[in-house]
């Protein structure tokens, strides 16, 4: 089971990270982070780094293929290498998988059209743009392209999908190894739960960003 994580700069360091922890711990599986170079990645805080074991040219195929999300994703999204490879590693993989606006990278290579997919909630609308049809479902299976919603929800995608793939009796195991019983202390993980000023305080600051990176 070779699984290939895509690297880019300014990627969410938990939307990469948080899959790999589940992943990693399917028996037989090897896990390749992969970049447009070698090296460190730097995440969006910019205080951390992921270190890139492969460049893009050298991983030609995996079984599963991850795409994270982040600020960084519009770049990527423009990308040519990036979009390219994103597309020949599909054509033979067997799951496709996103998290947050790492689907909206999918989706620019193509391969959300006419397809059910999720996002983090600020940027779900923008699937349509592409083609695809937008859901706040946490995960979403279509065919073998999973999308997770934001950040957190790539750890419940990779646990569904481990179920997919070794069983749930290895996905149980897996979950209980690292300990993720969530009991988080604010009901306020989704834009229908959390207090309306938070809502609109999120939104007011994700327009800032994104005037500013497209300045």
């Amino acid at each position: 089971m070779d699984i290939a994580i895509l690297l880019f700069d300014r990627f969410t360091a938990l939307d990469a990270v948080g899959p790999y922890e589940v992943l990693t711990r399917i028996p037989g599986a090897t896990v390749t982070f992969a970049a447009k170079e070698l090296g460190p990645v730097r995440t969006d805080t910019g205080r951390l780094a992921v270190t890139a074991d492969a460049a893009l040219a050298d991983v030609a195929a995996a079984d599963i293929l991850l795409v994270p999300g982040g600020p960084g994703q519009d770049e990527a999204m423009r990308d040519q290498e990036v979009l390219d490879w994103v597309r020949a590693v599909d054509a033979t993989s067997t799951w496709t998988t996103s998290v947050c606006t790492g689907s909206l990278i999918l989706a620019a290579a193509g391969l959300l059209e006419g397809k059910r997919a999720t996002s983090h909630w600020l940027a779900l609308e923008q699937l349509r743009q592409f083609g695809a049809e937008p859901t706040s479902e946490r995960v979403v299976f279509d065919g073998k392209v999973v999308t997770a919603a934001g950040v957190s929800a790539g750890i419940d995608m990779a646990l569904t999908l481990v179920a997919r793939i070794a069983g749930d009796e290895v996905a149980q195991a897996i979950q209980l190894g690292i300990e993720y019983d969530p009991q988080p202390p604010f009901d306020a993980g989704s834009p229908a739960k959390a207090p309306e000023m938070i809502v609109e305080f999120l939104r007011s600051q994700s327009r800032f960003l994104y005037e500013r990176s497209t300045a």
